[in-house]
């Protein structure tokens, strides 16, 4: 992979008075760089990839990536995080993790915080085995603007943040990353598992591995960004605005239809107006301006 330094010339806004994308990753590794060693909460995502590969050129000790093993994140995931790690010559990790307390399974508004609080409290733990005392995530500057309750579990545990602290948003990271020559540059945003269903609705294992499989099979049939929304015995599709025409002949509804029936689901239904990350998030009021997510 190429060295980012020798690139220049890229503006952030298309604003020359801006500072410009190649300034911004030179004060990320500068950022990094001050940390005597890191580990960073690797899921093979665009965000946590891209951080994993500047880690790698701004540490001077190696650092370290983590990966959790969870019925929470489909098994290809996993895959992937491990080629990828492969790819950037980072040393990976992959621990277990049981995720599903009481309060987690309990799928409270505030899920997040708790299930964020085992996740890094595990990481933390798994560091510190390699004389690691510092975590780093993958949050970007976009995500200042949804709605992230384990934002506050990250706070109260240390971690540390680099991409929002230095203002790097998706765009910029996915723009980065293609410069970089990181596969990851156009993958789909991903989320857990457990953000398929419905707050209030309990989490268990075995809808947690319908979600998996259904949305296995979306992606098998060519669906680039999906998700497959649980309601009860429904399941209710999401794929990207731009790949709506996809879905509508005869035969691909009957396909999918039996394929996800076949999986346990008595009703399959289709979400009109397309995915849209956090849109389970609609029912939440903000109690600071009232705005419906």
């Amino acid at each position: 992979m190429g060295n980012f330094h020798r690139l220049s010339g890229y503006c952030a806004e298309g604003d020359a008075g801006r500072m410009t994308i190649q300034d911004k990753y030179n004060k990320l590794l500068e950022h990094i760089s001050a940390y005597e060693r890191v580990a960073i909460a690797f899921s093979g995502g665009v965000d946590s990839t891209f951080l994993c590969r500047a880690a790698m050129e701004a540490s001077c000790l190696r650092p370290i990536a983590i990966s959790l093993v969870s019925p929470f994140i489909p098994h290809r995931e996993v895959e992937e995080a491990k080629d990828l790690a492969k790819k950037i010559g980072i040393e990976h990790v992959c621990i277990q993790a049981q995720l599903l307390s009481e309060t987690v399974a309990a799928n409270p508004k505030d899920r997040c915080y708790h299930c964020k609080r085992i996740v890094f409290t595990t990481l933390l733990q798994t560091a510190a085995g390699y004389g690691i005392g510092t975590i780093l995530d993958g949050s970007n500057a976009d995500d200042r603007y949804d709605y992230r309750p384990g934002m506050r579990a990250l706070a109260e545990l240390g971690i540390h943040s680099p991409l929002l602290e230095i203002g790097l948003g998706k765009n910029e990271i996915r723009e980065l990353s293609k410069i970089l020559h990181l596969p990851t540059w156009n993958k789909p945003s991903f989320a857990c598992l457990a953000s398929r269903i419905p707050y209030g609705d309990r989490i268990n294992t075995e809808k947690l591995k319908k979600i998996e499989e259904a949305e296995a099979f979306l992606r098998k049939i060519g669906f680039h960004q999906y998700r497959v929304r649980v309601h009860g015995d429904i399941a209710r599709i999401e794929v990207a605005p731009d790949e709506r025409l996809h879905f509508f002949n005869e035969e691909r509804l009957d396909e999918i239809s039996t394929a996800l029936k076949r999986i346990g689901f008595l009703y399959v239904a289709f979400e009109l107006s397309g995915y849209r990350s956090g849109s389970m998030n609609r029912a939440i009021d903000n109690e600071n301006d009232n705005i419906t997510y």
